[in-house]
């Protein structure tokens, strides 16, 4: 049995116990953290429409409508018109014949690695996959292989030992703790040549990557090459859950065989709406991927200009290497006492003497602020051979009462901007009842019933 108290105490020991903090408000590029403003750099929330005024109504009216909870499993009650619509939407941005929501990406990935493998079977996985794919594996009972990160030759390799026995080659696109992306390309050929399924999870990719924010894969012209693409609804697109998106029969094959979806309570309604909402917005305006990729390419030229090592880095996750596990956090407060806020990651998240900060950028992250938090955060590691900075502080003009509640098309203009609680307290948005939501959204379901 475990002694309880004595793992804590030997964790602390370590540098390695974990905490909560706490975020006052709705997610953005600026939080009140522990009852302090700062500038939030590691969340995921990559393209700001977590607290975006048209997902926040999708949401609430959603509520209103469908109520908070689904009350059942999905091949119970719990499979509601939204539910549909969501899933076709999906299908259709990922350019697959079908989509399957699941309740987070954890289960999504868990319950799908563990139905396409079986014990006897073999499954191929990149050392630093995430650990829902990693759980996935080992729930599967098939005997794991852990490849090299990136190393096509390594996973070669193991394929040919494998005595035929291959059944599953599972992935991050775009890794979440070192902000780099699988060789797609490779990783397709090798599974088509030795008649593996490949799995790819995008969950950092979807809404960041490739054209219209459709992903990594879709980026290198593979979407019908890969058997499953599992993606979140948490990340880019600011809601909760995530999805497989695959052909029909590996769509109904998964409602049959995913534990974790014939188990589990469907999503909420007001989360699927939330996601709808969302997933709209992007197909609207895919300028607000190029904002997230030129705000990645601020950051991380300023840090490299402030003497930080990003070897590898191309996307809107960068990973500042500090090394020692209590170093990683002295450098997170450091930073945090000049009001930027940025994550150490440790062991086990990340290998032994990697820790970091793991930083995340948003579309909504304005340059100014981005380049003062560089100086920063090379202080805060160490690694600045430019000067210590100024601390971080917000200029008064962030504050001005009258901000606008709807943003403006987001390539061109700077800053970019939501509405904080103080607007929405100042500026409430009218009741539900006179404003209703923008057709398209949920229509269907009232088309549906004239169907019947």
């Amino acid at each position: 049995m475990i002694e309880i108290e004595a793992r804590l105490a030997e964790l602390e020991a370590v540098g390695l116990d974990r905490r909560t903090r706490m975020v006052s408000g709705p997610q953005g590029p600026h939080v009140v953290l522990d009852g302090r403003r700062v500038l939030m750099l590691c969340s995921n929330n990559y393209l700001g429409l977590a607290d975006h005024p048209r997902v926040r109504e999708a949401a609430a009216d959603a509520a209103c409508r469908w109520g908070v909870g689904a009350g059942a499993s999905r091949l119970v009650s719990g499979t509601m018109t939204i539910h549909r619509r969501l899933e076709e939407r999906l299908a259709s941005f990922k350019r697959r014949p079908s989509a399957l929501l699941f309740g987070s990406g954890f289960l999504a990935n868990a319950g799908v690695v563990a139905a396409l493998a079986r014990p006897g079977d073999v499954v191929f996985s990149d050392e630093l996959n995430h650990a829902s794919l990693i759980d996935g594996c080992r729930l599967s009972g098939a005997e794991i292989f852990v490849y090299e990160h990136l190393d096509i030759e390594h996973l070669a390799w193991g394929i040919s030992k494998a005595e035929g026995r291959g059944a599953l080659i599972v992935t991050d696109s775009l890794f979440s703790m070192d902000g780099d992306v699988a060789p797609l390309a490779d990783l397709v050929a090798l599974a088509q040549r030795h008649r593996i399924r490949l799995l790819v999870d995008e969950a950092h990719a979807t809404g960041t990557l490739g054209p219209g924010g459709r992903g990594a894969v879709a980026e290198a012209g593979l979407e019908q090459e890969v058997d499953v693409i599992v993606g979140t609804l948490g990340k880019a697109l600011g809601s909760y859950g995530a999805f497989v998106a695959c052909d029909e029969t590996m769509a109904q094959y998964l409602v049959n065989a995913a534990r974790t979806f014939v188990f589990s309570t469907a999503l909420p309604p007001p989360a699927v709406a939330a996601a709808l909402a969302a997933l709209e917005l992007l197909e609207e305006r895919p300028e607000l991927v190029l904002k997230l990729q030129r705000n990645a390419a601020t950051l991380r030229q300023e840090l490299e200009r402030h003497g930080c090592r990003l070897e590898g880095c191309r996307t809107q996750i960068m990973p500042l290497v500090i090394g020692d596990a209590d170093a990683a956090i002295d450098a997170c407060q450091a930073a945090l006492n000049r009001g930027v806020f940025a994550q150490a990651i440790r062991p086990p998240t990340v290998p032994p003497m990697t820790s970091r900060l793991r930083l995340a950028v948003m579309a909504s992250h304005r340059t100014a602020e981005l380049r003062a938090a560089a100086g920063v955060l090379a202080a805060a590691a160490g690694a600045s051979s430019v000067g210590t900075p100024e601390p971080w502080t917000e200029p008064a003009s962030w504050s001005e009462p009258e901000r606008r509640t709807e943003p403006e098309p987001w390539i061109e203009s700077e800053p970019i901007d939501y509405p904080s609680a103080d607007d929405r307290r100042r500026h409430p948005a009218p009741p539900s009842s006179s404003a209703p939501p923008r057709a398209g959204v949920f229509d269907f379901e009232a088309s549906e019933r004239l169907a019947a």
